[in-house]
């Protein structure tokens, strides 16, 4: 049987709220707005004051500075904090350094993390890329092509918690001696005459199972933006190619894959941050349990289960230094791809 997650229902006593933090809420409703006009009212009559010459470039600063100053506390302070956090005990009296660090990286069970995260790295990203270049290509030449891309890109409009919900009933495990509810084992045993198989307790199979839950889901995304990039791609460019004898496959390997090969390394880039990512899934799945845990996975349960943050902030720390150069990576393509344009 899959394994369900039951998550603890939300319930609000309204009347504390209006109560004890009716100063709060009235800061937040009416406070900040008051503030931010004031702020831009302001700034704006001294920029007025200052020379014509330097007006165009301090103005935009002006608006761009709220921005920043709201993206440090809530994004680098946390950030920092964490960073700080994990060279303390787990008590928060004590430095150790990078104690953490090495308790967590010579613990038995984090090898198996690391290897699900590896991957979750190889596959994820390859087989999302793989499906929506395919899709991309195949559906640009169908009759009906908004209607089937809209039905492809269906699944990312929901979360990842509801594609794993939906999922348990695909993967669903029954007795051989009973009929079978799951689609998959349906499939297996009455078309094939096999025996089903626990998709999620099997450690052959589970983790494979749950990156293809990810792939159901970004496939859509990936397929739309390569779609894009291959109707840039100009008609007149292809025709030619036609007339000089090549065949659609060569067409494709020599024209296509290189014109859109900066659209694919954006897509690949931001597949290995969802894959870095990874939670939703694992955590509703399984739980980490069946030796498919992951980094996330384990923050989340050396937080909230075992209570310790400073094995918690170290593994957020180690999560950070594996995105941030492929976000910076990311950004610089994208960047480039822009300015081909």
């Amino acid at each position: 049987m899959p394994l369900t997650v039951h998550l603890p229902a939300l319930q609000v006593d309204w009347e504390t709220l209006l109560t004890v933090n009716l100063p709060t809420l009235l800061f937040v409703v009416i406070g900040v707005p008051l503030v931010l006009v004031g702020y831009i009212v302001g700034f704006d009559i001294l920029v007025r004051r200052l020379p014509k010459r330097s007006q165009p470039s301090v103005r935009p600063w002006v608006w761009v500075a709220p921005a920043i100053f709201f993206v440090g506390l809530i994004l680098v302070y946390p950030m920092i904090g964490t960073i700080v956090r994990s060279l303390f005990d787990r008590h928060g009296d004590g430095f150790v350094g990078l104690g953490n660090f090495v308790r967590l990286l010579t613990d038995q069970g984090i090898l198996i993390v690391l290897r699900n995260n590896l991957l979750w790295l190889l596959l994820y990203p390859g087989l999302v890329l793989l499906f929506g270049l395919l899709l991309a290509v195949l559906s640009d030449r169908v009759k009906y092509e908004k209607p089937v891309k809209s039905l492809i890109f269906m699944p990312m409009a929901i979360s990842f918690v509801a594609m794993a919900i939906i999922w348990q009933f695909m993967y669903y495990y029954r007795p051989p001696d009973v009929p079978q509810t799951g689609t998959l084992n349906a499939i297996l045993v009455n078309l094939f005459h096999g025996q089903p198989i626990t998709w999620i307790q099997d450690s052959r199979f589970n983790n494979f199972a749950l990156i293809f839950i990810g792939v159901w889901g970004a496939t859509g995304f990936a397929m739309v933006i390569l779609s894009a990039a291959l109707k840039g791609i100009p008609a007149e460019l292809l025709e030619a190619a036609r007339v000089d004898g090549a065949n659609e496959r060569t067409i494709f390997r020599r024209i296509i894959l290189p014109l859109m090969m900066p659209t694919i390394v954006v897509v690949g880039t931001t597949m290995v941050i969802f894959a870095l990512k990874a939670f939703d899934v694992v955590y509703v799945m399984t739980a980490g349990n069946y030796n498919t845990d992951i980094l996330a996975r384990r923050m989340y349960s050396e937080l909230y289960n075992a209570g310790n943050y400073a094995n918690a902030s170290a593994l957020a720390v180690v999560l950070l230094l594996a995105v941030v150069p492929v976000l910076i990576f990311n950004l610089r393509q994208f960047r480039a791809v822009e300015a081909r344009r």
